[in-house]
């Protein structure tokens, strides 16, 4: 705590003349006497006043710092007790939590707010590996950026970190460049040509999903299923070896189309309709219809029947 002016004038005064009253001090400092009281009571706030209340005196500097840094030690260690016992009893809490939420095997979040406080969470958590499957071209800027600290300090721990995107997040500089700062971080990011579904596992035990994947607003469902979350691993694995890293050559434009029109003709051959496709593959219905009647024509097809036939011929489909 620092000493103002009043108080340093005041101070000086006990020092040199010892047994000083208030009246005296009012005289020799000119200051008002409510300046003067205020003054006393920041020194007997500080513990630096004594005296029997008629004459006052002070403690020297020397002994004043000596008291003050006793007194703040003590403080410190009193604080860093209190914060250890805060901490074991966080941890016990947060083991309960843990323990009642590994009994429900589903656990559902109804807000943004409450799936971004369990996602971090669960990072924080994490011991092995985090990895997550990004549909869409574009993602928001304030999750991506809020995200960084968490996936920074997991991987400082030794966490991976393994995401797939979708090729058209190629071309959206906002994705681009977070992907980017990811691997530079240490983390490894790949992309395909189709990603049906947001989600994230955590150690290959934990799944978070859209409840709805049509409104992500609705929040999400944390799964510890077994059978679902190996399946989902599983899954995960399939995409990841069928992905490009970052920086490789769909960064162009003309590679990234060619990228979707194989995906396109591997959707058509599923039976979806352009709407379905162009949803999955996060291109507008029109660029659909047009790359389709464009693979028609390369493959010398009538039909969507005869095109798909085609493709498989030629190992499209593989």
């Amino acid at each position: 705590m620092e000493l103002d002016a009043g108080t340093r004038l005041v101070y000086r005064q006990l020092l040199a003349e010892p047994g000083l009253t208030l009246p005296d001090l009012v005289s020799g400092s000119g200051l008002p006497e409510a300046d003067v009281r205020r003054a006393l009571d920041q020194l007997a706030d500080l513990s630096l006043l004594g005296g029997d209340g008629a004459s006052l005196t002070v403690a020297p500097p020397r002994v004043a710092i000596a008291q003050a840094v006793a007194a703040a030690e003590t403080e410190i260690l009193v604080r860093q007790q209190q914060l250890a016992e805060l901490r074991a009893t966080m941890e016990t809490i947060a083991q309960e939590h843990e323990s009642l939420l590994h009994r429900e095997s589903v656990v559902r979040y109804t807000s943004s707010e409450a799936v971004r406080a369990r996602l971090s969470e669960l990072a924080l958590g994490a011991t092995r590996e985090c990895v997550s499957v990004n549909p869409g071209r574009s993602h928001d800027a304030v999750e991506m950026e809020a995200s960084r600290p968490l996936n920074a300090e997991a991987l400082a721990r030794g966490v991976g970190i393994r995401a797939v995107y979708q090729d058209a997040s190629r071309t959206d500089p906002p994705t681009l460049g977070y992907a980017r700062w990811l691997t530079e971080e240490g983390g490894e990011v790949r992309t395909a040509p189709s990603v049906p579904v947001l989600m994230i596992l955590i150690d290959g035990e934990v799944a978070l999903l859209p409840w709805n994947t049509a409104q992500p607003n609705q929040g999400a469902v944390e799964v510890r299923v077994p059978a679902v979350v190996e399946t989902l691993v599983e899954y995960f694995e399939l995409l990841w070896r069928g992905s490009d890293p970052l920086g490789t050559a769909r960064h162009r434009d003309v590679a990234v189309e060619g990228s979707v029109a194989q995906a396109l003709v591997r959707l058509a051959a599923t039976g979806l309709t352009d709407e379905a496709a162009a949803r999955r593959l996060d291109v507008s219905t029109r660029t659909v219809r047009r790359m389709m009647a464009e693979i028609m024509t390369e493959l010398g097809a009538a039909s969507r029947f005869q095109a798909g036939a085609e493709a498989a011929r030629r190992g499209w489909l593989d």
